[in-house]
């Protein structure tokens, strides 16, 4: 089979002010001109998801927003939904990333039906999984993986094909912390991944799905990493905040496409 395209994501999480948002698209675009072989989402804070989707209108590069709400409207004070993400030019959504669990309380149940109304409204998710350094530790990480992953197909319709829905494995104790599983670890648990996917809508599906890895991805192991057969892309922390760092890894996907 074909590799599967590449995506470099990059997660701002709580960073950036509007003006700061303008001048990383400005320094971004020039850098990534011969990345053609990736796709690139940068995920923003709500407040400057607006100006950056029109600043990379027409261009490789889409604006995601970093949550939202699966309902469409309602009193659900300070959320946003689907059809406003849409309102503004966003493109993609990240789901259940680990800080929305582990801080905010999201449940499996919810970031399932986050990912089902992010694919009927047309939007890309990046739907994210992973275990706790504790639950590494004991042994638990599948089981806590493949649950979360489980969940998810609970709610998405079963006309679902593998193109509109991505996968981020993302280990909880690498992410901000330095600590990076081995390009071996990465594999091991994407390869995973696309097995359970196989099980539960079959090889066809499991073999359009891309999976990302996030957790202190850098311009220094992105090539090892994007090396890996079942890897097909970064979520992108820290090594995203400035344009420079983060068009290096977007540069790494898009030769690894090409090679």
């Amino acid at each position: 089979m074909a590799r599967r395209r590449p995506i470099m994501a990059a997660n701002w999480k709580m960073n950036k002010l509007v003006g700061e948002a303008r001048e990383y698209v400005e320094q971004l675009l020039p850098r990534i001109e011969g990345a053609g072989g990736a796709d690139i989402a940068v995920f923003v804070p709500f407040t400057a998801l607006g100006e950056v989707a029109r600043l990379t209108e027409g261009t490789p590069v889409v604006a995601g927003a970093q949550n939202f709400y699966y309902e469409d409207s309602g009193a659900f004070t300070g959320e946003v939904s689907a059809p406003m993400l849409l309102d503004v030019g966003a493109a993609a959504v990240i789901v259940g990333h680990s800080e929305r669990r582990e801080i905010f309380g999201e449940t499996d149940e919810m970031v399932a039906r986050k990912a089902a109304r992010v694919v009927s409204a047309g939007l890309l998710p990046v739907v994210c999984v992973g275990e706790t350094k504790e639950e590494r530790d004991s042994g638990g990480m599948w089981e806590k993986v493949s649950r979360q992953v489980r969940a998810v197909f609970e709610y998405l319709g079963d006309e679902t094909s593998g193109e509109p829905i991505v996968f981020a494995y993302e280990p909880v104790w690498a992410i901000g912390t330095g600590d990076t599983a081995t390009p071996e670890d990465a594999q091991d648990a994407t390869s995973k991944i696309r097995g359970l996917l196989g099980e539960l809508r079959g090889e066809d599906f499991a073999g359009a799905v891309r999976i990302l890895y996030g957790g202190s991805v850098k311009p220094g192991n992105v090539g090892e990493i994007m090396a890996q057969e079942d890897v097909d892309g970064g979520l992108v922390g820290g090594a995203s905040l400035e344009a420079e760092s983060f068009a290096e890894l977007v540069n790494a996907a898009a030769n690894v496409e090409s090679g």
